[in-house]
């Protein structure tokens, strides 16, 4: 039944209800009218009203569902649809709603896919770019001040060696962000090795306490899937160390059956707030790639936990 029809029935059935009671019913009307009559014709006019106004809520019931969904659907969380209940045109509002919620998540992915993909091949060329250009001009500066030092008088030797040292710091600065740019532990060791790499390096430059609870058994994974969990670890840990006011951070990564589940929880403030920033909708749009879940919600006992679970696809056989 099509919608217009269904609100016709649904208005035909109240008022000929009303009609009927006024042709068989004990009522008149007199001129002038009077109270008692009033009230019996007020008092109809309301049941009218009350039975029209529930059952038009019950058959526009399907539309407040999709408008319900429409503004609170997100994207970043595939999956969400709606029932399709009823007939006719109330039906076919609602798998049309679900078919355009379909492809408008396999648009997004796509794009995501590209854009991400684009982005890693930046950082790819910054970081040999830094490595190659930046880090070996550095290490040339480096070995002249060292010859100068070694030819130098005591005063002068002094500061060739500071200078010499800030050099050597700033050149270890250019080598940290090369690995987060592009960490190539990852590519030549492996995801553990480059999460002890980077929870190390973390807990180094910002004196919090990491401790790791690394499976053994864990499978090899397709190259795209270890990308994604260490850049969602490593957004976690920024994050941490930016907005949670932590002093101890847990990252486990385990294998369950049919994924591998990365956690990384802290004992900092905790999430406040339901607004999403950047980074949370970056880590969500990457997770995407892979066809993973990400949970972020507060922990057990104090802080954050974020959760990302992921499917294991075996590594292709070059």
């Amino acid at each position: 039944m099509s919608l217009f029809w269904r609100i016709f029935g649904l208005n035909a059935v109240v008022l000929g209800t009303a009609t009927a009671l006024l042709l068989w019913a004990p009522v008149t009307v007199s001129v002038p009218v009077v109270l008692t009559e009033a009230v019996i014709l007020v008092g109809g006019l309301a049941v009218m009203l009350v039975a029209n106004a529930a059952l038009l809520r019950w058959g526009l019931a399907p539309l407040d569902r999709v408008t319900k969904l429409m503004t609170t659907v997100d994207l970043l969380r595939p999956g969400q649809r709606l029932p399709e209940q009823g007939g006719g045109e109330v039906a076919e509002l609602i798998r049309t709603f679900n078919a355009m919620l379909d492809r408008l998540e396999n648009e997004r992915a796509t794009s995501s896919a590209r854009v991400l993909l684009a982005q890693e091949a930046e950082r790819r060329r910054i970081a040999q770019e830094l490595h190659d250009e930046v880090g070996q001009s550095m290490t040339a500066i480096l070995l002249a001040l060292k010859r100068a030092a070694d030819e130098a008088d005591a005063p002068l030797r002094d500061e060739l060696l500071q200078a010499q040292e800030i050099t050597r710091g700033s050149l270890d600065e250019v080598r940290r962000l090369v690995r987060r740019l592009r960490p190539g532990v990852l590519d030549d060791l492996g995801l553990v090795a480059a999460l002890t790499s980077l929870t190390t390096d973390f807990a180094t430059h910002t004196g919090l306490q990491v401790v790791r609870r690394f499976d053994t058994d864990l499978p090899a994974l397709e190259p795209e899937t270890e990308l994604v969990l260490y850049r969602v670890a490593q957004e976690s840990l920024t994050n941490v160390a930016r907005h949670a006011d932590a002093e101890r951070i847990e990252v486990s990564l385990r294998h369950t059956d049919g994924a591998v589940e990365l956690a990384i929880t802290d004992d900092g403030r905790g999430i406040k707030a339901a607004h999403e920033g950047a980074g949370i909708r970056g880590m969500r749009e990457r997770a995407l790639l892979i066809g993973a879940g990400l949970d972020i919600a507060p922990a057990p006992a104090a802080g954050t936990e974020v959760r990302l679970t992921a499917p294991v696809v075996p590594r292709k056989q070059s």
